[in-house]
């Protein structure tokens, strides 16, 4: 049996955690804490890279991870370990506890309400270990290079990547709550490059699963690698205009990403979001729709309880284009006077509104603006809105791609990015937490040369 798959005595690590983070509270109450709250997780990977049909590395990981967090009163302390011996535990207990005492009250600091802990764990099946080992990782990474390899075109490789993991997680408080979740996440990907002296091209693709029988066939990415790279070829730059772009799916996402950045707690009791005092507000079209589904079977976001021991649950964040909340852990929401959405430590599964298009759909309603393949940089600014990335990506005449593009930058204010947003594909990209479509949005300005 693989290394990673030895790992399936899963339930009995866990007891040990468990017991160990029962333990660590009990000892920090003794010395004086009010409260205390125990995280504890065990990571085990393995991750094997090929280039050129030779091993470049093969890595074996396993990492643990230890914290506490004590509360004398409303004065906070928290120390951390990545080793699990009595001794290190116990100096652990001593720094955090050294913390709190010498620390400033805060009226929100403390653990979330015990009214609010989840008391149900259904079996979300998110534990699928891969019996992976060295020399079956390899050959599946050459057979996702060589495919690659095999369009003509291709002229070199950056290499690809197998990668299997497993973790497991103990989260305990003085509440009396304890929860323990064990999940599996493995991938697969390749980069690829194309071109000669006149001028090179490179880009990649990849597949992300809990279970290994669910990713894509190994050719099929490598020959999905190989075409993108391929298409990169002889890219343009453009003169600067205002047209619609399209957001291929895994770029869209991003646009989620500044919206919860937005909506987050820190942003919002700092004062320091464009979206500030927006619940309840339209900020999206009236047919836009995003929910959080955090108890999903085999979803890459689900989860019972967040960070801090409360009870997630199935709600709506964004209603017929109205923000119905914000993303709140206890601590956000005391300084906010609200309370906690369930989103201590983030977002579960996010379920963007679909709309009927499929990517050729959506290359048809863009008519002729920029396919966006690619941002780069952090010209994105949560406090005002700005919007200014760089980007790559294609050309579209008449609802057909024209050509390739590249060194271009993309820019607006986000509030009207969302405000003018004219459709999400049903071109789902399920290889992650946030799923969406491709975002059509009805102008930007482009700079180019």
């Amino acid at each position: 049996m693989s290394q990673v798959a030895a790992l399936d005595t899963s339930h009995q690590d866990l007891d040990r955690l468990a017991s160990l983070a029962e333990d660590t509270i009990r000892r920090a109450r003794a010395a004086g804490a009010t409260q205390a709250e125990v995280s504890a997780s065990v990571d085990v990977g393995l991750n094997v890279n090929v280039r050129l049909g030779e091993v470049e590395t093969v890595e074996h990981t396993r990492d643990r991870g230890f914290a506490l967090t004590v509360y004398f009163g409303q004065r906070k302390g928290s120390a951390s370990t990545a080793d699990l011996n009595p001794d290190s535990i116990q100096a652990t207990i001593e720094q955090a506890c050294a913390i709190a005492r010498f620390t400033e009250e805060d009226p929100a600091a403390g653990l979330a309400d015990a009214d609010r802990m989840a008391t149900a764990f259904p079996d979300l099946d998110l534990w699928h270990p891969w019996d992976l080992d060295v020399d079956s990782a390899i050959a599946l990474g050459r057979d996702i290079e060589d495919a690659g390899r095999a369009v003509a075109g291709i002229t070199n490789s950056d290499g690809s990547s197998v990668s299997a993991g497993q973790s497991l997680s103990v989260y305990a408080n003085s509440h009396g709550f304890l929860g323990r979740e064990r999940g599996t996440r493995h991938s697969l990907s390749v980069a690829l490059i194309a071109g000669d002296d006149e001028g090179m091209q490179r880009d990649y693709w990849y597949d992300s699963q809990r279970r290994a029988e669910d990713f894509t066939p190994a050719a099929e990415i490598g020959r999905k690698a190989a075409e993108r790279t391929l298409s990169r070829l002889d890219a343009r730059r453009l003169g600067t205009r205002q047209a619609p772009v399209l957001f291929a799916p895994e770029v869209a996402r991003s646009l989620i990403g500044h919206l919860l950045g937005a909506v987050s707690g820190g942003s919002l009791y700092r004062r320091s979001s464009f979206l500030l005092d927006h619940a309840g507000k339209q900020i999206l079209p009236s047919w836009f729709r995003i929910d959080e589904k955090p108890l999903v079977p085999r979803g890459l976001g689900s989860s019972v309880f967040d960070a801090e021991g409360v009870a997630t649950v199935d709600a709506p964040l964004v209603v017929d284009g109205v923000l119905q909340r914000y993303i709140l852990g206890s601590y956000s929401a005391r300084k906010l006077g609200l309370s906690s959405t369930g989103n201590a430590g983030g977002v579960h599964n996010l379920y963007v509104k679909t709309g009927d298009d499929d990517f050729a759909g959506m290359l048809r309603r863009l008519g002729t603006g920029l396919l966006v393949t690619e941002v780069m940089g952090q010209g994105v600014s949560i406090v005002t809105g700005d919007y200014s990335r760089g980007a790559s990506g294609f050309w579209v005449e008449n609802g057909q791609i024209a050509y390739p593009v590249e060194e271009i930058t993309i820019a607006a204010n986000l509030r009207d990015m969302y405000a003018n947003l004219v459709a999400v594909g049903a071109d789902v990209d399920r290889r992650s937490h946030i799923l969406t479509g491709s975002w059509l949005i009805e102008k930007m300005t482009i700079a180019g040369e």
